[in-house]
């Protein structure tokens, strides 16, 4: 049975999976970055494959991912706009918008009946419209970024921010810690900012339901809800969204094929 793997190789973490014939996922695998991403790619695959329990000659094609780093034992290389479409439409069929939280950017996806990629956008350099804001705050605020979902849902007044850069907004977290707002209230601010911020996005492309919210800023419920509220809509979340563009990289590598945006 050949048995395939997509590897993502993202600012903040590298993810990766192992599939086999007819698409079941494997094993999976996260983990940091590291200084050297040529590094992390070798060290995720080892790891893949002692959790799958194959070796390397079992895997027939590999696709990877994300930030161009040397992937060595790649098969070929497919933008993560791409495999971010193959893997929803790998496991929410039915969803036509992908809005795409990573650390440094934010992405909005729109895909046609077929699952192809009809139109998306991606946010300006300025980490103020991805998970990278999120870090910024949560540093001044000295929280877990792992709690800052949970944490925001306990707000009662929610703060506004007024900028829509990072650098600034920075600057804006400590006043307002300096003024006295709660840590809860100055995270649903931010969550509420970067949801505008994406609403904008959402808006270029076109809003078509079902609508998923995928990768690492997807694993934040308070992010979560306050895009849903932007958007006035609910939003699907898969299991392990963070996850998605790596499952779509082995998608595309089990069929040997890619696809381009419209075709």
């Amino acid at each position: 049975m050949p048995y395939f793997m997509g590897i993502d190789i993202g600012s903040r973490t590298c993810k990766g999976v192992v599939t086999r014939d007819g698409g079941g996922l494997v094993a999976y695998q996260v983990m940091p970055p590291g200084t050297n991403y040529s590094l992390s790619a070798e060290k995720l695959r080892n790891e893949l494959l002692a959790k799958a329990g194959l070796s390397s000659d079992d895997i027939a094609r590999t696709v990877a991912t994300g930030n161009r780093a040397r992937v060595a034992f790649s098969t070929e290389y497919v933008t993560d706009i791409q495999c971010s479409a193959r893997g929803v439409r790998a496991v929410l069929p039915k969803v036509r918008t992908v809005i795409d939280v990573q650390a440094q950017t934010s992405q909005v996806i729109r895909l046609g009946e077929t699952g192809l990629v009809s139109n998306f956008v991606v946010t300006e350099k300025c980490a103020a419209g991805s998970g990278r804001f999120l870090d910024i705050v949560a540093n001044v605020l000295q929280v877990d970024v792992k709690d800052v979902g949970a944490l925001s849902l306990k707000s009662t007044k929610p703060v506004t921010f007024s900028t829509g850069c990072a650098v600034f907004g920075e600057s804006e977290a400590v006043t307002r810690v300096a003024e006295g707002n709660a840590k809860e209230d100055i995270l649903a601010g931010v969550h509420r900012a970067l949801a505008s911020k994406i609403g904008a996005l959402v808006a270029r492309v076109g809003l078509e339901e079902p609508c998923a919210i995928i990768g690492g800023g997807a694993l934040n419920v308070g992010l979560v809800k306050s895009i849903e509220e932007e958007l006035g809509i609910k939003a699907m979340v898969p299991s392990h969204p963070e996850l998605i563009a790596a499952l779509g990289a082995a998608v595309i590598a089990e069929k040997g094929q890619t696809s381009t945006a419209g075709r």
